[in-house]
């Protein structure tokens, strides 16, 4: 991880601008073997362009073989150990749209998801429903009363939901009651701790008369709950680097993970990655960090869409020119995780990095940007929490070391 202490002594306040291109879940494998990834399938001659000029590496978020959460690749990349800042889903979605999770609250991110008669999963985001038919849904749940415990029900976006419960006596060691997979029922919530107990029978109370409020909807007849969390009070971005950050993301979640630390949400209409570059250029002399953010690579890989996450990469390229017309002086295009379409699911497979920074990079031979180019290519393969010194130093933000 990058050493907190280390770095607070060593940035440098600047004038350069550093871009964070995170297109979630990007890393791929291929579908046959000796066949091409997602990334390496894709038309993207401007990616490839800078990856002539720059160098590439791979990265791995949490360990060699240990598959990350979004939350914990987010963390990595912003020099966050998600070993030591270990932060549940709950409080990320909660902070992604506004709403308060005090230390001492629970947050947990919802999922509505389709059960049959037998109460078995047999879808765990419910066809993906539109936002406007999951705002109706939590209306509805959130009429549902607990003495003793204010509640706080709220939509995020498609399948997604906040609930946030406050009271005295509260405690977010808690398990999740996803199970990962279909064919099963929802787990009940189990108390990890002792203290947790109050919280978990709470949890169960409201599940079950949600449960009877929503059975005769289809296809979100049921919910999941994820990620129980409270406020972790991290480590303040700007303290740490130096730099003033801003986050543009569409989806609520990749907001809280931004705000958590620190970086300022940029409000924005549309959802395609001309929009997000585009509100990036408006505020571009305001701030000198851009974290951007794409979602659906990681939604058509857990689809299993290959063709589709292949369309959305380049969708992505074919938009870089407006990022590039800002002139940034770093700009690093990464993934926080892989999620190949083989496998429908997050994974752990290192996520390929494009590092371009005209004025100081040291170009490797590699000239296109793919899984196979960047495990060959200059930088090598390192953790993911390295990457901000990296940034930094290319930036010209890193002052020497000693004497």
């Amino acid at each position: 991880m990058a050493d907190f202490d280390l770095m607070r002594s060593l940035a440098q306040s600047g004038e350069t601008k550093i871009v964070l291109l995170v297109m979630d879940g990007l890393g791929g494998i291929p579908v046959e073997p000796g066949g091409p990834t997602e990334l390496e399938a894709a038309f993207r001659p401007n990616m490839n362009r800078l990856a002539s000029e720059g160098c590439l590496g791979q990265m791995n978020p949490v360990g060699y073989g240990i598959t990350p959460g979004s939350g914990p690749g987010h963390l990595a990349l912003f020099g966050y150990d998600p070993l030591t800042y270990d932060i549940g889903r709950g409080v990320l979605e909660a902070f992604g749209i506004g709403v308060h999770v005090g230390s001492d609250d629970v947050a947990a991110r919802g999922n509505f998801c389709t059960v049959d008669s037998g109460g078995r999963i047999t879808d765990r985001r419910a066809g993906r429903i539109a936002t406007e038919a999951s705002k109706l849904l939590v209306d509805k749940l959130a009429k549902i009363k607990l003495p003793g415990i204010e509640i706080e029900v709220k939509p995020v976006k498609e399948h997604r939901f906040v609930i946030v419960m406050r009271g005295l006596g509260l405690s977010s060691c808690l398990t999740e009651t996803d199970p990962q997979k279909t064919g099963v029922p929802p787990l009940p919530v189990k108390a990890t701790d002792p203290k947790a107990q109050k919280a978990a029978d709470l949890f169960n109370q409201w599940i079950a008369q949600a449960g009877k409020i929503l059975a005769d909807d289809h296809p979100a007849n049921m919910l999941t709950l994820r990620g129980f969390s409270g406020d972790p009070r991290l480590p303040q971005f700007n303290d740490i680097y130096k730099v003033r950050p801003a986050c543009v993301a569409v989806y609520p979640m990749y907001r809280g993970v931004a705000r958590l630390v620190g970086m300022q949400g940029i409000p924005f209409e549309g959802d395609a990655p001309e929009d997000e570059f585009r509100a990036a250029a408006k505020v571009w002399n305001n701030f000198d960090f851009f974290f951007i953010h794409v979602k659906p690579t990681d939604s058509r890989g857990e689809d299993g869409d290959f063709a589709a996450k292949v369309k959305v990469i380049e969708k992505v390229d074919a938009a870089l020119p407006v990022l590039l017309a800002s002139k940034p002086d770093v700009l690093l295009i990464t993934g926080d995780h892989s999620t190949p379409a083989k496998l429908k699911s997050h994974s752990w497979h290192p996520c390929p990095l494009l590092l371009w920074a005209p004025e100081t990079a040291r170009p490797d031979a590699e000239t296109a940007f793919g899984e196979r180019t960047c495990a060959r290519g200059g930088l090598g393969t390192f953790p993911t929490a390295e990457l901000m010194p990296l940034a930094l130093a290319h930036a010209g933000r890193l002052a020497k070391y000693g004497a």
